[in-house]
């Protein structure tokens, strides 16, 4: 063992030792895996960690490394089996059934996927994958967390990308997860309602669509009828997210609009829009009980693509963001603007599915060219399709 992680090992047997204590959440056991550790570590080795911003840019930009975290949607029956030969790997999932009260790696690794589809259950799942992903990555290639420059995370994976960061811990994260994908399930069951991913062009008008989806919605008697953008992808590639009659009228009328391609998504409502409201208050509160730090890394967030900048930031835009668009394209301009021939960063996309690095490809091509995925399942086992 090296005197670095050495170092970050006794880091986490203090964390693990009563800090943090006005949280009623359960607690991970204290050998579970703590990336923020070594990135504590990595910090102090720099000077400080009011230095680390200035160590940062100290290192050539192709040496330092971004992280991202998939969101729900990427879930698939199987998920977790590639990481488990991993050290702590179990130990995190047996910390999060604490947590949870069920079974989260037998669900993950057997299904049946219409139960790993529910909002209750793959929110947590696709948690607590990510950061298995992390311990392999860190296991396989510790430089890259230690260099670890900035993470951002795909909705509920903005959570994943905070604990990695240091912001809060585990078991406190996993518990927030839980009560927000709880109280989205339930203001999804209260309206018919779902998210259609659409391919536009240069000519589509997202706006117009959406305003004659609700103006037809109209006609048919619903009132106060929700059809808008709810995720910045790409260029040209939005969701758009609201009551079913909407999406389907989208759909039929996809031509007029100028779409491509549209595609439903495997969640089951009409997330980052007012139909959720009724999910933010329960996260509002809980978020209240965490012991939120500032993140030791740069962490992007959602709702407007820029980094968080103190605890009581992270816990305002956290709530706003169940009821905002994801703004992911925006992030990756963000992350990966740069001056012309400055070399870019590597990327790893931590956690089930692909999709993110397709995003970026299609962002930013040449960031991607050093974009890399952190495999979640078995090899042979990865049933990943094109967005």
């Amino acid at each position: 063992m090296s005197v670095r992680v050495a170092r970050a090992a006794r880091a986490w047997a203090r964390s693990v030792s009563g800090r943090r204590g006005s949280s009623n959440c359960p607690r991970p056991p204290p050998a579970a895996v703590d990336v923020a550790a070594l990135l504590r570590d990595a910090t102090a080795a720099d000077g400080g960690s009011q230095d680390a911003q200035a160590a940062a840019g100290r290192r050539e930009p192709g040496q330092c490394s971004v992280l991202l975290f998939p969101g729900q949607g990427s879930q698939v029956v199987g998920m977790g089996r590639g990481l488990l030969r991993y050290p702590r790997v179990r130990e995190l999932y047996d910390a999060a059934r604490r947590v949870l009260g069920y079974d989260l790696l037998e669900l993950s690794l057997r299904g049946p996927q219409e139960a790993l589809d529910r909002t209750v259950h793959c929110q947590p799942a696709v948690f607590v994958a990510s950061l298995a992903a992390v311990e392999k990555l860190h296991h396989l290639q510790p430089a890259v967390i230690e260099n670890c420059v900035a993470a951002a995370g795909f909705s509920v994976g903005e959570f994943a990308a905070l604990v990695f960061a240091g912001a809060m811990e585990f078991s406190e994260g996993l518990y927030a997860v839980k009560i927000r994908a709880e109280a989205m399930q339930e203001a999804s069951e209260a309206v018919p309602s779902g998210m259609l991913s659409v391919l536009g062009q240069r000519q589509s008008n997202f706006t117009v669509a959406c305003l004659e989806a609700q103006e037809h919605c109209k006609t048919r008697g619903i009132e106060n009828p929700v059809c808008e953008v709810s995720n910045y992808l790409f260029p040209d590639c939005r969701v758009i997210s609201g009551h079913l009659e909407a999406l389907q009228f989208l759909q039929k009328n996809s031509s007029k609009y100028h779409f491509r391609r549209t595609k439903m998504l495997p969640v089951s409502g009409g997330f980052h829009t007012r139909l959720m409201e009724p999910a933010v208050e329960p996260l509002v509160q809980v978020l209240k009980a965490i012991d939120v730090k500032k993140p030791l890394v740069s962490v992007h967030s959602n709702v407007d693509g820029n980094r968080y900048m103190h605890p009581k930031h992270i816990q305002k835009l956290l709530a706003q963001q169940v009821v905002s668009p994801v703004k992911w394209e925006q992030t990756m301009h963000a992350i990966y603007e740069r001056r012309k021939g400055t070399a870019f960063p590597q990327t790893f996309e931590v956690g089930p599915g692909k999709q993110l690095g397709a995003i970026l490809r299609s962002c930013n091509l040449q960031a991607w060219r050093s974009y890399s995925h952190v495999e979640v399942l078995e090899a042979g086992e990865d049933p990943e399709e094109p967005l």
